[in-house]
C-alpha cells in the first residue's frame, strides 16, 4: 500500500504542475555494448532553476549501488520513497529500456529537463549521463549519452 500511495505522489507531482492535462510519453534508453553487469539507471526531473522535481523510474533493485547514482542520489538524499513502486530490474549492455508513463502537458517547453544518471558495478559511474530539456520540438529527437547509453528518446 505505502509505495502504491507513493506512486500516486509521484504522479501526481508530476502531473499537477499548472494543473494541466497529462499525456502518455514513452522514453527509450538504448545502452551501449559496454561489457559490463547490467547498468543502474535513475530517471528524473528537474525545473529550470535545477532544482528536484521527482523520479520517474529506476533500473535497478539493489540499493546498495544508490548512492553510485550521485546526482540523483544527492538531489534525493537516496530517499528510497522517491522510486517506491517505480523500480524495475537493471538493463543489460545493448538492451533498450522503454517505459510509458503520463507526464504533465505543463512540464514541456516551460524550462524542465530530465536527466538519466548510470552506474554498472566494477565500472566507472556516469552522473548526469543524460540531461534533456523536456520540449515538444524535442519529442523523437536522439540524444547520446556520455558512457553508457547510446541513444535516449521521449515521444
Amino acid at each position: 500500500m505505502k509505495s502504491l500511495l507513493s506512486a500516486l505522489a509521484l504522479t501526481t507531482a508530476l502531473t499537477v504542475p499548472g494543473l494541466a492535462l497529462a499525456r502518455p510519453v514513452t522514453l527509450s534508453t538504448t545502452l551501449t555494448g559496454y561489457g559490463g553487469d547490467g547498468a543502474y539507471l535513475a530517471l528524473y526531473v528537474t525545473d529550470a532553476s535545477g532544482a528536484y522535481v521527482g523520479s520517474l523510474w529506476m533500473a535497478g533493485g539493489k540499493s546498495k549501488y544508490y548512492t553510485h547514482l550521485s546526482d540523483w542520489y544527492a538531489a534525493t538524499g537516496g530517499d528510497p520513497a522517491q522510486i517506491d513502486g517505480i523500480t524495475g530490474a537493471s538493463v543489460g549492455a545493448g538492451r533498450t529500456l522503454e517505459i510509458t508513463l503520463d507526464l504533465a502537458d505543463a512540464l514541456f517547453d516551460a524550462g524542465y529537463t530530465l536527466h538519466i544518471d548510470a552506474a554498472v558495478e566494477e565500472m566507472r559511474d556516469s552522473p548526469n549521463e543524460i540531461a534533456v530539456p523536456l520540449t515538444t520540438a524535442g519529442m523523437g529527437q536522439p540524444v547520446k549519452g556520455r558512457r553508457y547509453i547510446a541513444s535516449f528518446t521521449y515521444k
